[in-house]
């Protein structure tokens, strides 16, 4: 995440795929990146995988009112449906308020 850039939320997207690599998962999960960076409010995204298959993305955003926009994105409704339907057999979401933050980076 930026050092300029501030995150009131951020959003804990817990899942695990139905498959390896499910039909069309690929090109909407790139699509659903792409159409949130460009939205107001987002700040960053990251994405990580555990040995046994389970994912995690942690999205951050400058405030929960910004969230709103993406939430109610027609076409990301979409890609939830899908998802619920076709690509995950499981998945949790857990939005949450940044209580406190601060950091250090010492760059090369």
């Amino acid at each position: 995440m930026s050092p300029e850039k501030s995150a009131g939320v951020v959003v804990l997207f817990r899942s695990r795929r139905t498959e390896a690599d499910p039909e069309g998962y690929g090109a909407m999960a790139d699509e659903m990146l792409t159409r949130a960076r460009s939205m107001p409010g987002f700040v960053d995204f990251r994405h990580y995988a555990a040995e046994d298959g389970e994912r995690i993305s942690v999205i951050w955003w400058e405030s929960e009112e910004l969230m709103r926009d993406w939430r109610e994105d027609a076409r990301h409704q979409l890609a939830q449906r899908l998802g619920r339907e076709r690509w995950y057999s499981f998945f949790h979401l857990d939005v949450a308020h940044v209580v406190r933050s601060y950091g250090s980076r010492q760059d090369d």
